[in-house]
């Protein structure tokens, strides 16, 4: 064979080569690009198609919830998608009106199709308005619950005569392990968020304590991470507390900025605090209406008279209004507080000072008819 012939040859054989090298090339990109497709195409089904878990429920919209809010954060929470990026597409294309809130009955094993088409269609159920007010105890809560039509008990005990303290403990101690909350004495006190709320006929009691629990939650998270400086409290949970002293003690939204102020500069200075409405608090089912000088001297956890510092517990529900005035008081130097008799209170900076504005509260009491 000659020189040239050999040249030939070997380049044929370098060609055949790459081609083979091109054709197993390519193989290989569509072996890659076809189980890329597959696991795509499965995350997709898985997503969108497969069958949760979950029992039938219902579900209550809020103005203003959103489509991944309600899939991610509520529905989805305990079993979380298999892609939020495909829920994400899969909604922005098959989700042709605005949720509309309302009520809606989710089927038991409902896929995600499932409940994007049931709120799209705005199939929605009857419901009830819960008004939770202010203030409140997480006592008078419960007996709400237990006396709204609409309201299904699964953890909460039947109503009766004679709710007591006692029987509040016990459906604490139930919630508590439902919701998984950790607190001081088994006590839930001030851990649901007061407000007016929507709910869907047949919503159970520990799915509305669970959307009341993670609402206070959010609140005072958001305004603890925005709190002034300086302030005398170690936790959110101790400014929980304050907050629901300031609930109790005025409900005139203009004072509680000042009337944390007051508590605050007490605290600062070692002084107790020395509020009625911790007294009442901590007689629970012995508080008949009135305070007596045996309550005032008598020594429980909550008596403010007697322990120094805050009480263990919240003593209310505290609206997100006492929330941010605990975390925002203001700037003043008063110590003492007492009604005018007239509507709202006279602040002081000194024991002599408010001992005149007590003098004033009671010759305004005397005068008025009885």
């Amino acid at each position: 064979m000659t020189k040239r012939n050999k040249t030939q040859a070997t380049k044929s054989k370098r060609n055949n080569k790459r081609q083979r090298s091109g054709r197993s090339s390519l193989a290989v990109a569509v072996s890659i690009i076809t189980v890329i497709l597959l696991v795509v195409a499965a995350a997709c089904y898985q997503t969108i198609y497969a069958k949760s878990s979950r029992p039938a429920q219902t579900i209550t919209v809020d103005k203003g919830d959103s489509y991944h809010g309600l899939l991610v954060t509520r529905l989805w929470s305990d079993q979380p998608l298999a892609s939020r990026w495909i829920a994400r597409a899969y909604v922005a294309l098959m989700a042709n009106k605005p949720l509309q809130a309302g009520g809606y009955q989710i089927p038991s094993q409902a896929s995600l199709a499932q409940v994007v088409r049931i709120f799209d269609e705005g199939a929605k159920v009857s419901q009830f308005s819960l008004r939770i007010i202010e203030g409140k105890t997480v006592k008078d809560l419960y007996q709400l619950l237990k006396n709204t039509d609409g309201v299904v008990l699964t953890v909460l005990t039947p109503p009766a005569d004679g709710y007591a303290w006692t029987d509040v403990m016990r459906d604490n101690e139930a919630v508590a392990k439902a919701l998984n909350i950790q607190t001081p004495n088994g006590n839930l006190e001030g851990w649901f968020a007061p407000n007016t709320y929507q709910f869907a006929k047949g919503t159970t009691d520990i799915a509305i304590l669970e959307r009341l629990y993670q609402s206070q939650q959010k609140i005072l998270e958001q305004a603890w991470a925005q709190r002034a400086d300086n302030l005398p409290y170690k936790t959110p949970y101790e400014a929980l507390i304050m907050a629901s002293i300031i609930e109790k003690e005025t409900g005139i939204k203009s004072e509680r900025n000042l009337v944390a102020a007051v508590f605050v500069n007490r605290l600062r200075q070692g002084m107790r605090l020395q509020t009625d409405p911790t007294i009442i608090y901590g007689l629970f089912d012995r508080y008949d209406g009135k305070i007596y000088r045996s309550n005032i001297a008598e020594k429980t956890e909550y008596n403010t008279y007697q322990i120094d510092g805050l009480p263990p517990t919240p003593i209310a529900l505290p609206s997100a209004e006492a929330i941010l005035a605990t975390m925002h008081p203001k700037d003043s130097d008063a110590l003492f507080f007492v009604a005018t008799g007239k509507g709202g209170h006279k602040f002081s900076r000194t024991y002599q000072e408010h001992q005149q504005a007590v003098a004033q509260y009671r010759a305004t009491i005397a005068k008025k008819p009885n």
